[in-house]
């Protein structure tokens, strides 16, 4: 008998990350899954379990290798996960519930960072712990109740698979973002919801080091921008802007001995008013990171609002964006 949900993992190589994963859904309470595993050439299977594929895909983007996982699986339900995530046990017990209802499409849950991960990956984690920081911290903790939504990332995202089929699957050229896009033709497309489960939790290891997160956040701020422009129905939000628009604020800051007094008064305002978000900021980390963690978290903050919102605007100002492979 087929398994009813199909387990998708892109990955350019076998590597210590999905070696830590694949036990982790072989223990999943739920036995109802296979695994499919997209490195880019031929790797060793090395689990020896008949419910796990590792099947070479190219040297293409992750899109292309789950639109790959897709057409091969099995499963009516299609499990989406990063190759450095790993699941709770009960994450497909959970989704079990919520796919009973034929007007779900997809389901979506937080992705947390792993306790044991390193400082400094603590670190990156936490600046998306508060809305006064990452705007976002629903997709990094479990927050709220359960409800529909309108975009999610594919770290943590199950889809039904004959809707993904039919809208064409992901079928995006980009990297990151092509989970917006996903997203965006699922409700189009399909008039079904997606539905954010907070209990439906994964864990995500972050980057390690300033310059290893200022480039994932980058990536992610060049998207947005060029989405902004292509998908405004999910991307053209006030919250995305905001970064740029501070970025503006901060670089008339550089000028502010030359300002007349009425400006530099403004500019004194709006400085308080962000140390102010930061103290909201600090608080919320500190509900799940200790205090360390979130106090270089804050410093950590101010430079992703800086570098997301130059990026921000160089996917504004794009014509035709290509996403380059990491």
């Amino acid at each position: 008998m087929n398994p009813r949900f199909s387990i998708i993992i892109p990955v350019k190589a076998i590597n210590d990350y999905v070696r830590e994963t694949v036990p982790y859904i072989q223990n999943l309470s739920s036995q109802n899954w296979e695994l499919i595993v997209l490195p880019n050439d031929v790797d060793l299977d090395e689990w020896h379990d008949t419910r796990i594929q590792v099947i070479p895909s190219g040297r293409v983007g992750p899109a292309a290798k789950r639109d790959m996982g897709a057409e091969i699986a099995r499963g009516e339900i299609l499990v989406f996960l990063d190759d450095d995530s790993y699941p709770e046990p009960n994450l497909i017990t959970i989704a079990e519930h919520y796919f009973t209802d034929n007007n779900v499409v997809a389901l979506g849950g937080p992705a947390m960072t792993p306790p044991h991960d390193t400082f400094w990956q603590r670190v990156s984690g936490a600046v998306f712990l508060s809305k006064f920081s990452g705007s976002a911290p629903e997709r990094y903790v479990p927050v709220g109740e359960v409800r529909e939504i309108q975009d999610w990332p594919s770290v943590n995202m199950m889809v039904r698979k004959t809707d993904f089929l039919e809208i064409g699957g992901f079928d995006s050229p980009y990297w990151p973002g092509e989970d917006t896009k996903l997203c965006l033709d699922l409700v189009k497309k399909t008039g079904k919801k997606i539905l954010y489960i907070p209990e439906m939790v994964v864990w995500h290891h972050r980057r390690a080091g300033l310059i290893a997160h200022l480039r994932q956040i980058g990536g992610y701020g060049l998207h947005r921008g060029y989405f902004a422009k292509k998908h405004p129905e999910t991307s053209r939000k006030i919250t995305y802007f905001i970064p740029s628009a501070f970025l503006f604020f901060v670089a008339v800051s550089l000028v502010f001995t030359w300002l007349p007094e009425p400006m530099q008064v403004i500019i004194l305002v709006g400085w308080g008013l962000y140390g102010v978000a930061l103290l909201f900021a600090f608080k919320d980390i500190f509900r799940y990171e200790t205090a360390r963690v979130a106090m270089v978290a804050i410093l950590y903050t101010f430079l992703t609002h800086i570098y997301y919102g130059m990026r921000f605007m160089q996917g504004l100002l794009t014509q035709n964006l290509v996403s380059r492979l990491r």
